[in-house]
């Protein structure tokens, strides 16, 4: 599952992306069946892989979900 900061947010490190979806923030999910519906760290089951894109897009960052 791929996402990206919604609502015009972006980052620039890592920290930042994690602080603010730890944080329960929305992101953009970009799968072929939910492109661009807005989700939370609450709405992920845990041990999912999910890749956030941030910096422009430029930037990949993986993490699971604990």
């Amino acid at each position: 599952m791929t996402l990206t900061p919604a609502y015009g947010r972006d980052y620039k490190k890592q920290a930042d992306v994690l602080s603010d979806f730890n944080a329960g923030k929305d992101f953009l999910c970009h799968t072929p069946t939910e492109h661009g519906r807005p989700i939370n760290k609450e709405q992920i089951p845990v041990g999912t892989f999910v890749q956030f894109r941030y910096a422009k897009g430029m930037k990949v960052l993986g993490h699971c979900i604990k």
